[in-house]
């Protein structure tokens, strides 16, 4: 007995094929897109619950900072950047391509299965779990032109049958679940493109402007902005542009200081109201935002600029506020820094002048509370505003060309004994304290800041227009429910076995697609509007059944 040959082996190319034809048939699964979909919605937690790059810089600093061991990992595997990572674009793009490989041949058996006819009536309809047999005295034509013109909106066909006289018809519905489950994952893919789009073309740049007609900004280049984030095919020079300037900010609160509400009366100009000087004036609200010349000016937040005058020893002043950043967002206690410089030809040499710059760090309270010497704030408005500032004469890096913190002095000069302090004192608004060399320091009181964002996203009503779609899918698809009835109808047969053609047999069944619960009493109500027959006498012809 010869053993059997062994199968052929198979070629590079074909075994290169089968692992790239495999490949594909696993990524375009519906499973697969499944796992996909939740991965992404899994990998999306640590960008709402971790400190992004983007957003905040100077947190993300801090957060690692926090965590010399765990931080530099994390950063390794970009959780600060968690929308730009590697690993979620890895995510985005597979997903990607499983639905539009999953949804093209779901579209095209669609498509076939709406061009065919429906399905042709069971040889016995009475196997069926739900049936009804009967007789109508009318002729087989007309009890079938009845039913067709009840099954409006049904998909029906008329067949012969096998018997003399004999005619079947097969209705269908429901085609628009498959069709709305199609238009919701089409449209999931249309939200994909459009967020990628409005990631790549798109821009966001945060300005803080002081209140009470400060100086305001205009959109002319990235440099305007205290932080600017542009797509990967946008440099923001192409920015349209619109110039801002607050008028007022008003900030409601509850009694226990949980913010309400925040409102800013703004003017703003843009197109040809640059060219005539015209300023127009609206008002903006947490996510009620500004939208002009294709962008959204949002009003983000707020915070105080505290005012400082310094008079130097030879009777010079200096005025000049600042914004000082929240530490307690529940009371606006804030903390922040001032350099000022002293004015020009006040000193022989630029070295001898940079030894006189002075700084004023410490925490501002909008309404203070003390605690012996210590400040705190009891509220977030400025109803009785002071600070507790240290302040430092000497070099204060403004002349370095290195970046500066806002909100803080680099401890390296105050180490290296180039910035030394002159004071500590408490200060109302109108207060002021004296350094050994003469220089008096004021404090004049504080003013409110908004915090604006102006934001281009060019997809974004298709981002709206493709997520209302997907709800209007989904609707559809959970809604509507597949259903098949047969209804075969022939000439009754009289006591002598001739065909009574006034007289007809009624057999009907049903099947439920989908959605099985309530298919019984669903059957009965369709049975009665479309037969006007009555049943026949024997007990087994007229069966229904869940």
């Amino acid at each position: 007995m010869t053993a059997p040959a062994p199968p052929p082996r198979q070629s590079p190319i074909g075994k290169a094929w089968a692992f790239v034809r495999n490949t594909w048939r696993g990524l375009t699964s519906m499973r697969t897109a499944l796992v996909l979909l939740f991965l992404l919605a899994l990998g999306a937690i640590p960008g709402a619950l971790l400190p992004q790059r983007s957003l905040n810089a100077q947190k993300v600093d801090q957060y690692i900072q926090n965590r010399p061991t765990l931080g530099p990992w994390m950063d390794r595997f970009e959780l600060f950047d968690v929308f730009g990572s590697f690993w979620f674009t890895a995510i985005y793009v597979l997903l990607f391509i499983s639905l539009v490989g999953c949804i093209l041949p779901r579209c095209l058996d669609h498509y076939r299965a709406l061009r065919t006819p429906p399905v042709k009536a069971p040889r016995n309809l009475t196997r069926l779990s739900h049936h009804y047999t009967g007789s109508a005295e009318q002729t087989p034509d007309e009890v079938i032109a009845g039913v067709r013109k009840e099954l409006r909106g049904w998909r029906t066909e008329v067949r012969p049958g096998a018997r003399d006289g004999e005619i079947t018809l097969a209705a269908e519905k429901g085609y628009t679940r498959e069709l709305g489950n199609l238009v919701f994952h089409l449209a999931l893919v249309c939200l994909l493109v459009a967020i990628a789009v409005g990631k790549l073309f798109g821009y966001e740049g945060n300005v803080i402007v002081i209140a009470n007609d400060g100086p305001g900004f205009c959109t002319t280049s990235p440099a305007v902005f205290d932080s600017f984030k542009a797509g990967n095919v946008n440099d923001g020079t192409g920015m349209a542009p619109i110039c801002v300037r607050v008028k007022d900010f008003k900030g409601d609160y509850l009694e226990n200081g949980q913010a309400e509400m925040f409102t800013s009366n703004i003017e703003y100009q843009s197109g040809a109201d640059l060219q005539s000087n015209t300023w127009r004036s609206t008002r903006i609200q947490v996510n009620h935002p500004l939208r002009v010349a294709g962008d959204r000016i949002y009003l983000q937040g707020h915070g105080y600029a505290p005012t400082f005058t310094v008079t130097f020893p030879n009777g010079q002043t200096r005025t000049e506020s600042l914004q000082w950043r929240p530490e307690d967002a529940r009371t606006f206690l804030s903390s922040g820094v001032l350099r000022i410089d002293p004015p020009g030809g006040m000193y022989a040499t630029d070295e001898e002048r940079r030894k006189n710059q002075i700084a004023i760090e410490g925490l501002f309270a909008p309404t203070a509370l003390f605690h012996g010497s210590l400040l705190t704030s009891s509220f977030p408005t400025m109803k009785d505003p002071a600070v507790a500032v240290d302040i430092y004469r000497g070099d204060t890096g403004l002349d370095t060309g290195k970046p500066q913190s806002l909100f803080a002095l680099d401890p390296e000069q105050v180490k290296q004994g180039r910035l030394s302090k002159e004071a500590r004192v408490n200060l109302r608004p109108g207060e002021s304290t004296s350094l050994p060399n003469g220089t008096k320091v004021t404090f004049d009181g504080a003013q409110e800041f908004a915090n604006l964002q102006v934001s281009h996203d060019p997809a974004q009503q298709w981002v709206l227009v493709s997520a209302v779609t997907m709800m209007l899918g989904l609707l559809v698809s959970l809604l509507i429910k597949r259903r098949r009835i047969w209804v075969r109808v022939y000439p009754a047969e009289d006591a002598a076995g001739t065909l009574d053609q006034r007289r007809t047999v009624v057999e009907m069944g049903g099947l439920a697609r989908t959605d099985q619960a309530g298919w019984g009493s669903e059957f009965d109500r369709l049975r009665a509007r479309l037969l006007d027959v009555r049943p026949d006498s024997a007990a087994d012809t007229k069966t229904t059944g869940e």
